[in-house]
């Protein structure tokens, strides 16, 4: 179906531009996405605050990633059944009273509960903003998809400056308790204006796309055209997108990513938890450090949109390999300027490990929905997105025993080796056949 079409149909059903819904999720998920990009800024002042050593909240950021993607596929579950908007207004408040709660918290256990209580509600804006585009933009799902991952990071930098400027033990309540207050606004207002196609659309949005697959068999050597086009229908389901998550992880596609996701997930968390923490060991200036806090979310939101819509023009499998690589080549300059104080080279380095580990929250719910189709897409990708979980576990609490017992530099290096490996396994990926 040409993207006119699609066009023309989404509008006819909305009474409105489709785009309108990608607006609402890229506003959801730039003011939720501070959740993971401003911890590192905020939490010496809470451990100042509350009288602890820093070790004693480290666990914090691990439950982030836990709730936050453990969330995902009960709530992708229930999003492919009843929709987009009860479960998005129920965000709002669990992520904007999240930072509330946090702002109040006096004990430890108390920034554990309300930091796991705002990652449910980052996860379910997550699974709803990413499958809207999923949904309603098959045509042109990797710039979609981008344009809401790059606000999940992005969004996050217009937030770093302000909250480094007054993250002290006294200032950083004031500035949660605004951004709660934001948060909670804008994801009940995003929440009013999504919701999801027609069941019977999605069908017959499947049985075309089964069509297709038959029709463009063997005719790849016809012209440019033709060519272009075979290859980016060999990477559709060929049921015409029919799989469930159980007939999903029947597949050896499936596992493969969620070790690649696994492996690339826990470089990128360790770079986003710990930029601050490494800069300050090897002696880096305090405006280094603030810098490579900074850029990390705009190169983030950047690489997400551009690898994005460079996947919808080329083979996806190799735009993961080259992308996931280049992060481990980032990864490891990282850690090379950084030992050799080189300060420039060193924000420089973080701009390209991010730039192209970031684009994994684009390019894995795109290769999904072009294996397993788009009708379970919430709960595929959720199941996929799981893997975050295990990554994070590596990013914090794995990461900082690996410091403890090895180094810096050293563990830098393990995670740039894991992002590596997962670019050259992507080139092992191939569409499930039955």
């Amino acid at each position: 179906m040409p993207e006119q079409d699609h066009a023309e149909r989404s509008r006819a059903e909305l009474g409105f531009s489709r785009w309108w819904l990608i607006a609402a999720a890229v506003a959801m998920m730039a003011v939720v996405g501070p959740y993971q990009y401003v911890w590192t800024a905020i939490e010496g002042p809470i451990a100042e605050q509350l009288a602890v050593p820093l070790p004693a909240i480290g666990l914090v950021f691990t439950l982030f990633v836990i709730f936050q993607a453990g969330s995902q596929f009960p709530v992708g579950w229930w999003r492919d059944r009843h929709g987009p908007r009860g479960i998005s207004l129920l965000a709002g408040v669990l992520a904007g009273g999240g930072y509330l709660g946090v702002a109040t918290a006096t004990q430890v256990w108390q920034l554990y509960l309300f930091y796991s209580v705002g990652a449910i509600g980052v996860g379910i804006v997550y699974t709803v903003a990413v499958n809207t585009a999923l949904k309603w933009f098959p045509d042109r799902r990797g710039l979609t998809t981008g344009l809401g991952t790059m606000a999940f990071a992005g969004g996050s930098a217009l937030f770093v400056p302000y909250v480094r400027a007054n993250a002290t033990p006294t200032g950083y309540p004031d500035v949660l308790r605004s951004m709660g207050l934001l948060i909670g606004v804008v994801v009940i207002a995003g929440a009013v204006v999504l919701r999801d196609p027609p069941r019977e659309w999605l069908e017959r949005r499947a049985t075309a796309a089964e069509a297709a697959d038959g029709g463009t068999a063997g005719e790849s050597g016809a012209d440019g055209e033709a060519t272009a086009q075979t290859a980016r229908t060999d990477e559709r389901a060929p049921t015409g997108g029919s799989y469930t998550p159980r007939e999903m992880v029947r597949t050896w596609q499936f596992w493969l990513m969620y070790a690649m996701f696994v492996g690339v997930s826990g470089a990128g968390l360790m770079l986003t938890a710990k930029i601050v923490s490494f800069a300050v060991n090897l002696q880096l200036t305090a405006v280094t450090a603030t810098a490579a806090a900074t850029v990390l979310p705009l190169a983030g939101g950047v690489g997400r949109l551009v690898l994005g819509e460079l996947s919808d023009r080329v083979n996806r499998r190799n735009a993961m390999a080259v992308s996931f690589t280049l992060c481990g080549v980032g990864l490891f300059a990282v850690v090379g300027f950084g030992l050799a104080g080189a300060s420039l080279a060193f924000v420089g380095a973080v701009i390209v490990a991010t730039f192209f580990w970031s684009p994994q929250y684009t390019l894995f719910p795109t290769v999904v929905a072009d294996y397993y189709g788009e009708r379970n897409s919430s709960a595929n990708y959720a199941l996929l997105y799981s893997g975050k979980m295990w990554g994070g576990l590596f990013g914090g609490a794995v990461a900082g025993g690996l410091v403890a017992v090895t180094s810096w530099p050293t563990t830098f290096l393990l995670g740039g080796a894991l992002a590596v490996i997962s670019g050259l396994a992507a080139l092992a990926l191939r569409p499930p056949r039955e």
